[in-house]
């Protein structure tokens, strides 16, 4: 069965991996991206950040992160997937479950860089309610569209595949 499970140390290496193979599909790896690949606990994971894993039997099979940028604000990063697991919903289940820990968290705002070419992610992000706002100076040169997902005044979000039913690390149904 798969599953949403919370980052632990142990998955270190699982989580550099996936994202490293992800990210090098299409562009080069940045000096950013190896901060927070080589040490998440101090850029993703400090001040409230998480780091959230798709689990199948043991294996670590995708990987998004929250790093939190201010009062009721976080980014969502680092959202991938192994490629034997796209397509089947992995990446939308870790987004909606990123969401939800915000959203418990206090969360009005989630916010993310990304880029056109990765159209899957895209699809993804505008299916789940991210629109576009003007781009920021960023540490990734490859980012050329932000967009962002407000939360409602009551912190209330619905996903946008109400049929499936799950939450950290509890079984996809």
């Amino acid at each position: 069965m798969n599953r949403i499970i919370s980052y632990q140390p142990l998955y270190k290496a699982d989580f550099k991996r996936i994202n490293a193979e992800a990210i090098s599909e299409t562009f080069p790896l940045e000096t950013h991206d190896l901060e927070q690949l080589d040490q998440p606990e101090t850029y993703i994971l400090a001040n409230g950040g998480t780091i959230l894993l798709a689990e199948y039997e043991g294996l670590i099979v995708g990987t998004v992160g929250l790093v939190y940028s201010g009062p009721g604000e976080y980014e969502l990063v680092k959202l991938a997937v192994s490629q034997s697991w796209r397509e089947i919903g992995t990446g939308r289940r870790l987004c909606e479950a990123a969401i939800e820990h915000a959203r418990r968290q206090g969360a009005r705002r989630i916010w993310l860089e990304a880029n056109t070419a990765l159209k899957s992610a895209i699809h993804i992000y505008e299916s789940l309610g991210f629109v576009y706002i003007p781009l920021a100076p960023s540490p990734y040169s490859r980012a050329n569209v932000r967009m962002e997902l407000r939360l409602t005044d009551s912190g209330r979000w619905m996903p946008y595949s109400t049929n499936r039913r799950w939450s950290v690390n509890r079984k996809f149904k």
